[in-house]
């Protein structure tokens, strides 16, 4: 037990350098974006007065040095920063008050994380029982047509896909909404409905991984000499796979599957942009169309995190679910 809490451990502390590494990476690149928020705001008839005003007024004259460090400091305490857009069009109303990155990033971020867990419900049990099914009956007709389909999936566009769903079960045949009117308020079920077709496109585009990772996995179990004893005592080779292999195959099922969680949380902008979800994701291409930069940064460290953490979740659970890991000599 020591064992694993030290690697859990070791790896919490390695996640966390990573997230430091890729904190200084995202803000190097932000900075480095073409064009100038003040700029952007002012239009054609920016004064060079007028905009050095609002760099000093939103600190942007300061060392990047210096707003790094500002930026880090106020994120370990949880303070994301203020969004210049909003802070501008309060200025410009006469209104009170600033809009902080966090108000405004906290409600997208829970229509993403709606969207992402509607697409794992649907994805993972379909994906594990395909890949079971195909590992089952390996080389038949079933097997051909399951990888057909989901590598035909996995190679096209997400934006593609997209928009062939929209046509088939919004335009054709409208079953569902074409856009994913989300709003506060609105009950489960509605919610639901108007997320269903995004989720269904992101369905697509993961369920290939997982699928041929846990036919991959549980094929190169079936060679076991346990696989084996266990059919000469005429066990049905459904039971030896879920009963046997399956279990023994947990550890790189796990890992497909986190990392496609973390794909449906980092991966989601296109979909998003497509329906005009009003996600994490809408935002972060809205505020780099206005160069709202302390949005941009924290959409891009709320990705690097969830993507660092599911990682961190996939190590820990394949060191829990396989012997030889937590114990490895």
């Amino acid at each position: 037990m020591d064992n694993v809490l030290s690697i859990i451990l070791q790896r919490l502390a390695l996640g966390l350098l990573t997230l430091l590494i890729v904190s200084v990476v995202i803000f190097t690149a932000v900075n480095l974006l073409p064009g100038d928020f003040a700029e952007s705001i002012l239009g054609q008839g920016a004064t060079p007065e007028a905009v050095k005003s609002i760099r000093e007024d939103l600190g942007l004259d300061q060392g990047p040095v210096t707003r790094y460090l500002s930026w880090l400091s106020g994120m370990l305490t949880g303070d994301l920063g203020t969004s210049f857009a909003q802070l501008m069009f309060q200025t410009n109303m006469g209104g009170a008050g600033d809009v902080t990155v966090v108000d405004q990033i906290a409600p997208r971020l829970s229509n993403t994380l709606f969207l992402a867990g509607v697409t794992a419900m649907i994805a993972v049990p379909i994906a594990v029982t395909l890949g079971v099914l195909a590992a089952l009956y390996r080389n038949t007709v079933f097997d051909r047509a399951a990888n057909v389909m989901t590598l035909s999936s996995i190679s096209s566009p997400e934006f593609f896909m997209a928009y062939i769903l929209i046509l088939v079960l919004a335009v054709l045949n409208p079953i569902l909404p074409s856009l994913s009117n989300i709003y506060d308020g609105m009950s489960f079920s509605e919610r639901l409905e108007k997320t269903l077709l995004p989720a269904l496109t992101l369905t697509l585009v993961v369920t290939a991984h997982m699928m041929r990772m846990t036919r991959a996995a549980i094929i190169n179990l079936l060679a076991s000499p346990y696989i084996e004893m266990a059919r000469l005592k005429g066990m049905s080779p459904m039971r030896v796979i879920v009963k046997h292999a399956l279990p023994n195959a947990l550890a790189p099922i796990i890992n497909v599957i986190a990392l496609n969680l973390a794909y449906l949380v980092t991966g989601v902008v296109v979909v998003e942009v497509v329906f005009v979800y009003p996600g994490i994701g809408q935002l972060f291409v809205d505020s780099v169309k206005i160069r709202d930069i302390p949005v941009v940064q924290a959409c891009c460290l709320i990705f690097a995190a969830a993507y660092i953490l599911l990682n961190l979740t996939a190590d820990v659970l394949s060191i829990l679910s396989n012997p030889r890991l937590r114990h490895p000599k």
